[in-house]
């Protein structure tokens, strides 16, 4: 048996291979509880294989509750965590903050080395200047052009871990160029590390074999993503857009954007010919993270933010959520503060009666009560929360040149079904895609995801092949092989990454809208993925009753709710997805 278990903010979500799917209320103390609970609910108290979405290294990083780190950087570089980038967090206000550095001063520590880009020893390493008397929980070990030669870091990593240090190396996580993004991946490791191995590690002992997916949407050994937790800060949203992504190709949609909603959060991703989009780097508490990923844009709303009235009058929503406990005040768990549930409850856009799991019947007459003693209209709550997240799609459609009227929007997670319509009349997008068990649909994601290894290796002049030959040594042969290239016009200050180096001019005109077609390219690194299929793929499961549904009208299942507005129709289409098109435009999907 294998088994998908999503942990959100809110609810953690199961779906097994006979169809069956479990949603729980998250445990954000112990995150572990709720997930075993989810096994038990499916009768899997261990499956043979646990495929795994994981919010404890995000939550750790956003909530700074990471270990207490020391740098270890070549003489000179120790403020460079600090100085970052030029750029400002907003250009115009004299007031904005950057965010703390993860390493205080007193731990960046000066190693007496340097090599040179061309691997000239500029100043030999004195292992002597390595301290071995440090007061933190883990070590980050970032040495001046260590992505190209690394003897350096692995000589005073090797005094370190002799010493009963927990080392992370910049080689080890993210050997690419820029010092900078290199220096923050690496930190950002060492100091997710303690917080996120134990919990990595008890996963093991949940399944015959524990997987964890990774934010560029494949599934790794829990056991090695406890090395690196600082490549999961996309976990969980990373399997539904894979998820998306099939369904869209499936209905026979190529182009689409995934619209997760769930309890505290929305995610949004595009996907451009049936491949979501990938990202160069994260950002994740205004830091820039770089490790492969998917480009999902997240805002905080979600079923459960807390709408209030600020100090001017002016209605807000979110980003303060009221979590899985209490949650919505119409749960009947404590909660006071209304909430975008509460707001679609009291406006009947759920059922009132309808019993949803691990919560039973919601309450209305808590919903209206919370939102008549903050002063509060339910539609003006929905008003705002929609515009925000039709503002998330602009951000990876308009914002990048893409047209939204030429795609679907593919809505799930609990809630994304009852916006979604409302979301795509703002963007003028035609087409809406609910999947089947759309309220659990990233941890269907996770059950069906491939096995995946990634590595890049920075190229130095032009060892192209060489680079090629490492990449592929370093996977070992472990499934399909592909490769990409991070290529730029000599000079330029940005990358694109590309199939194939002669892609680099189209690509170019893809995405600026120009091409220097004269101009040098220059392969600044190779990427190489090594794929493993699932055994499933989501067609497999099996189907769900639907029928068409006339708005206005409310469509309610186990794991979420549909919301139909008025003009809108929604026809059974491939794999029982609900295909939602204006009713004049109605096309019911046979392909």
């Amino acid at each position: 048996m294998r088994a998908g278990v999503d942990t959100g903010g809110t609810f953690t979500d199961a779906v097994s291979d006979d169809g069956r799917i479990v949603k729980v209320p998250s445990t954000p103390h112990d995150p572990g509880v709720a997930l075993r609970d989810a096994l038990a609910a499916l009768a899997a108290t261990r499956p043979d294989v646990l495929a795994h979405g994981t919010t404890v290294a995000t939550n750790a990083l956003l909530e700074r509750r990471g270990a207490r780190v020391a740098l270890l950087c070549t003489r000179g570089f120790g403020d460079e965590i600090e100085i970052a980038r030029q750029a400002r967090p907003s250009l115009y206000d004299v007031f904005a903050d950057r965010p703390q550095p993860l390493v205080p001063r007193e731990l960046r520590i000066d190693i007496d080395e340097r090599i040179a880009a061309d691997g000239t020893v500029l100043h030999a390493l004195e292992l002597d200047s390595v301290p071995l008397a440090i007061d933190a929980d883990a070590i980050a070990v970032c040495l001046l052009h260590a992505d190209l030669h690394p003897q350096h870091e692995r000589a005073v990593a090797a005094v370190l871990r002799g010493a009963g240090y927990d080392v992370t190396c910049s080689h080890e996580v993210s050997p690419e160029f820029r010092e900078y993004e290199r220096m923050l991946t690496t930190v950002a490791n060492a100091y997710l590390r303690p917080a996120c191995r134990a919990y990595l590690r008890d996963l093991v002992e949940t399944a015959g074999e524990a997987l964890v997916m990774t934010s560029a949407g494949g599934l790794v050994p829990a056991s090695a993503a406890a090395d690196v937790p600082v490549a999961l800060l996309l976990s969980g949203p990373a399997g539904g857009v894979r998820a998306a992504a099939a369904v869209a190709a499936a209905c026979g949609f190529e182009d689409a954007v995934a619209f997760d909603m769930g309890g505290t959060s929305t995610d949004v991703c595009l996907v451009r010919g049936g491949v979501p989009e990938p990202a160069p780097m994260l950002q994740v508490a205004g830091l820039p993270i770089r490790m492969p990923a998917l480009a999902v844009h997240t805002i905080g709303a979600g079923g459960g933010s807390i709408a209030a009235l600020d100090p001017g009058g002016a209605l807000t929503v979110g980003p303060r959520s009221a979590g899985a406990r209490p949650g919505p005040a119409c749960y009947g768990h404590g909660g006071t503060e209304p909430t975008v549930t509460d707001a679609d409850l009291a406006l009947g856009r759920i059922p009132p009666d309808h019993a949803f799991p691990g919560l039973g019947a919601l309450d209305l007459a808590a919903a209206r009560a919370a939102l008549a003693r903050a002063g509060i209209d339910a539609g003006g709550v929905i008003a705002v929360v929609d515009a925000h997240m039709a503002r998330a799609v602009r951000a990876v459609t308009v914002e990048r040149g893409i047209d939204p009227r030429g795609v679907v929007l593919v809505a799930f997670g609990g809630a994304g079904p009852l916006h979604a319509c409302a979301v795509a009349e703002q963007l003028g997008i035609q087409t809406v895609l609910v999947p089947p068990r759309a309220g659990v649909f990233s941890a269907v994601g996770l059950w069906a995801a491939p096995r995946r290894r990634e590595v890049v290796v920075s190229v130095a002049g032009e060892a192209v092949s060489d680079a090629v030959e490492v990449a592929a040594a370093r996977l070992d042969g472990e499934g399909a092989l592909e490769t990409a290239y991070d290529c730029r016009y000599r000079g330029q200050g940005h990358e694109l990454t590309v199939s194939s180096p002669d892609a680099f001019h189209a690509e170019h005109e893809r995405v600026n809208g120009y091409a220097r077609r004269g101009a040098t390219v220059e392969v600044i690194a190779v990427r190489a993925r090594a794929t493993v299929a699932a055994p499933h793929a989501i067609d497999t499961l099996p189907s769900v009753a639907r029928r068409t549904v006339v708005g206005p009208a409310v469509a309610a299942e186990a794991d979420c709710t549909m919301w139909v507005p008025e003009g809108w129709r929604a026809a059974v289409g491939a794999l029982g997805t609900w295909i939602v098109t204006r009713d004049s435009e109605l096309q019911v999907a046979s392909r």
